[in-house]
């Protein structure tokens, strides 16, 4: 049998090495680093998407479906408006979230709510692509593509540990397409997002 010469040996594990990486997502999905999908985010020029949210509550035997409008202006204003099955308006603007429904209004500061402060704050965040304020209340875990990733949220404070077991988020390129919220007593909720003019 002819041995290769070292350098047609090294040609062929490089060649092999380039298959198995093409052959393993987890080393594809190590070239799109979190960072990379923050400038993603932060770059994007943001408008009014639609919603549609399925909560599934341990207590009911089917999913609670809700829809309407969400709508991000960097880098601190959310509105999420739901039209259906109930006319609701939800403005976080800064540190400030207001709830108006049947022409009642009420105003919460999030430093009194901080188990549900850091749930709202995180999905802000993203939307914004700030990393800075995402990894000092959260562990980032990234998998995936640019054309189709999944960020993982894992809450590090222990006041939000009681309530949020983890965010999971879907996307494709510097758009969010699915936001999952487990909650620790067994309870999700999961809203599809689709920004106006996407396929």
């Amino acid at each position: 049998m002819t041995r290769p010469s070292p350098r047609r040996a090294r040609g062929l594990l490089c060649g092999i090495g380039l298959l198995l990486l093409g052959l393993n997502p987890a080393a594809r999905a190590a070239q799109f680093t979190v960072g990379e999908l923050m400038a993603a985010l932060a770059d994007t020029t943001h408008g009014t998407a639609s919603f549609t949210e399925h909560k599934y509550i341990s207590m009911l035997d089917l999913p609670v479906e809700s829809s309407g409008e969400l709508l991000f202006v960097p880098p601190a204003r959310l509105e999420k408006r739901t039209l259906t099955p109930k006319v609701e308006t939800m403005v976080l603007d800064g540190d400030t979230l207001t709830i108006e429904r049947r022409a009642q209004k009420t105003v919460f500061q999030l430093r009194d709510y901080p188990e549900v402060a850091g749930m709202i704050l995180g999905i802000r965040a993203t939307l914004a692509g700030d990393r800075k304020e995402l990894e000092r209340v959260y562990q980032l875990d990234l998998e995936g593509s640019r054309e189709r990733w999944t960020l993982v949220l894992t809450p590090l404070d222990g006041r939000m540990t009681r309530v949020v077991a983890r965010i999971r988020m879907e996307g494709t390129r510097e758009e969010v397409r699915t936001v999952e919220i487990q909650l620790t007593d067994g309870d999700r909720s999961v809203m599809s997002i689709r920004k106006k003019g996407s396929p």
